[in-house]
């Protein structure tokens, strides 16, 4: 199975006492898996130039409400694994260069569903054992009627 969708997607970083929010909205598409992946939901969609990487792909790669992966490809490489209860160490790619950062969940929420739904995430972000930020992030799924 796999839809065209909306994507919604509000994330907020709170670092130092501030706090800085993003939102985009795009189109992209769902898709969910085969065989014994036939209950994770991927959803694919372009980053745009008001991201600051434009020409890039996102895949969220959604495993329950237990883990999800994030890799963009493209000119900053980046893929981050978000598993509730567990820090990885993640590569993360950005135009000015390229960083291993922790990453541990606080809690994952997902809805998606083969109509799409709604999927919550709020992370903490560390680079060599020192806080970054801790983000939170909302992303909404919509199929497109044709």
């Amino acid at each position: 199975m796999e839809k065209n969708v909306c994507i919604d997607i509000k994330s907020t970083q709170f670092a130092n006492e501030e706090r800085d929010v993003t939102e985009l909205f795009t189109f992209g598409r769902l898709r969910r898996g085969r065989g014994k992946n036939k209950n994770k939901y991927k959803i694919i969609y372009e980053e745009s130039q008001a991201t600051g990487y434009e020409g890039s792909t996102v895949t969220l790669d959604i495993d329950g409400s237990s883990m999800v992966t994030m890799a963009r490809t493209g000119d900053a490489l980046s893929n981050l694994v978000i598993e509730k209860g567990k820090k990885h160490h993640c590569h993360y790619g950005t135009p000015f260069g390229d960083f291993i950062v922790g990453v541990k969940a606080d809690e994952i929420r997902s809805e998606i569903d083969d109509n799409g739904g709604n999927l919550y995430l709020k992370y903490t972000v560390d680079i060599n054992s020192s806080y970054m930020s801790e983000t939170e992030m909302y992303v909404n799924v919509k199929e497109i009627n044709q």
